[in-house]
């Protein structure tokens, strides 16, 4: 019997274009987030997500917050149903992900 394991990127991936939220640890703090884009940056996979709630280092506003992950920190990634939700930076240019696998698109 042989089980089928799915990457956190492939995950993430899938949320982006199902627009999915996401909930997971990073720098172990739990963390709700819908993911934008997902790619890399010098050769490091990273996902573009904002993040509506949970816990922050830095705090997180009540309004949520643009937050850059590195893939390969973010621990207990599980997909979840529920409204999406997006800040107003999304039109700025995000530094983030310089190369880019997938992106929501927004309607």
């Amino acid at each position: 019997m042989s089980e089928t394991l799915v990457s956190e990127y492939q995950l993430l991936r899938q949320a982006i274009v199902t627009k999915q939220q996401i909930t997971c640890l990073y720098n172990g703090l739990y963390r709700e987030c819908c993911p934008y884009a997902i790619g890399s940056r010098n050769g490091v996979e990273r996902v573009l997500v904002y993040q509506f709630a949970g816990e922050s280092s830095k705090g997180l506003p009540l309004a949520g917050e643009w937050r850059c992950m590195d893939v390969n920190k973010i621990v207990d990634l599980k997909t979840q149903e529920g409204r999406w939700f997006s800040g107003s930076g999304h039109s700025r240019p995000q530094s983030c992900i310089t190369s880019i696998d997938v992106e929501v698109v927004l309607d």
